[in-house]
């Protein structure tokens, strides 16, 4: 599989990585055999950057990859995890004591005595305006408590902000054929700044794979239930923000843009991968299937100039004024 180099970091990463939301909590119950399965498959087919955090399933997530990883010495795995959602939502909380803790923290999950990489988990937005915030991170850095650290954000403003910031190695932010806002200026900004790019929620919590309709129930634990209106955090990790009936409507004319050989998911990820700036996309999956089937998608062509101006149609006809000025 085809590698990046992560930013400010210099590592290698492969451009499909695996988002391991999922084997936390928040979509519904994933045995542990299941998880250790589709991280297993992952790294068979390629994959060699998981994304997680501590907040995932209180550190459910990070213990499996903390296991799979003693279980399995010889896979070459960037573990780039998050801290700070664990804690009240003030920006007074992000401050050094806790930042040594919520990374011991991490590392004891992880099995590891240095994290890869530490993302703020969506902090506060004057989070990312804190010179004492970023001065910490150094700390943990020359303490070799973590090797790097970047920015989880839910807005282009907080994504440039961060960018500027010249300890900054990563910023992961929504990016798919349904938010294309980023790709105005917080793309090129990262690009030319030597700032990676960890592109999440890839296929609109499923709704770019098509395999959904306006009858599709989800379990009662899956937060595309409980917070398609931001009702237990941000609206814009649930389906990128975007109605549930429309997003299934577009989703349809997405699928027919599909090349032959390739699934409506494996073209949603494609199409992330060949944006100028990104450096991986971090798709989650539920099953052994999924995880070889998303690692897959970086064996296909580059998407023609025609598609990628016919996602940009559907977005601008269906998408846009719904969801354009809230992120």
């Amino acid at each position: 599989m085809e590698q990046r180099v992560l930013g400010r970091t210099g590592r290698l990463v492969s451009i499909i990585g695996l988002g391991t939301w999922q084997l936390g909590a928040d979509w519904g119950d994933v045995r542990e055999e299941d998880a250790l399965a589709v991280l297993d498959a992952s790294v068979e087919e390629g994959v060699t950057l998981f994304d997680t955090a501590d907040v995932y399933g209180d550190g459910r997530s990070e213990r499996l990859i903390g296991r799979f990883l003693k279980e399995r010495p010889d896979a070459e795995v960037f573990v780039a995890t998050k801290f700070g959602r664990r804690a009240e939502q003030l920006p007074e909380n992000y401050r050094l004591a806790n930042f040594r803790a919520w990374a011991d923290r991490s590392r004891d999950n992880l099995g590891v005595e240095q994290l890869d990489l530490v993302q703020l988990h969506c902090p506060p937005t004057p989070v990312y305006s804190s010179d004492e915030v970023f001065d910490a991170l150094d700390t943990l850095v020359a303490e070799e408590r973590i090797a790097a650290y970047g920015v989880s954000v839910e807005s282009c403003a907080e994504a440039l902000t961060a960018i500027a910031r010249p300890g900054v190695a990563s910023v992961q932010i929504i990016l798919n054929a349904f938010r294309l806002k980023p790709l105005e200026r917080v793309l090129p900004a990262a690009e030319a700044a030597g700032v990676a790019i960890l592109a999440r929620v890839p296929l609109a919590s499923g709704l770019l794979s098509g395999r959904y309709s306006e009858r599709t129930v989800f379990a009662p634990d899956d937060h595309r239930t409980y917070n398609r209106h931001g009702e237990a955090f941000d609206q814009g990790e649930t389906f990128s923000g975007v109605d549930f009936a429309t997003g299934v409507e577009a989703a349809r004319e997405f699928a027919a843009l599909a090349p032959e050989g390739a699934t409506p998911a494996q073209t949603a990820l494609q199409w992330v991968v060949q944006q100028p700036g990104v450096t991986t996309v971090i798709p989650g999956a539920r099953n052994v299937a999924q995880a070889r089937a998303n690692a897959a998608a970086a064996a296909l062509p580059l998407l023609p100039p025609a598609t990628l101006d016919a996602v940009r149609e559907l977005y601008d006809r269906r998408i846009r004024q719904q969801v354009h000025g809230r992120w």
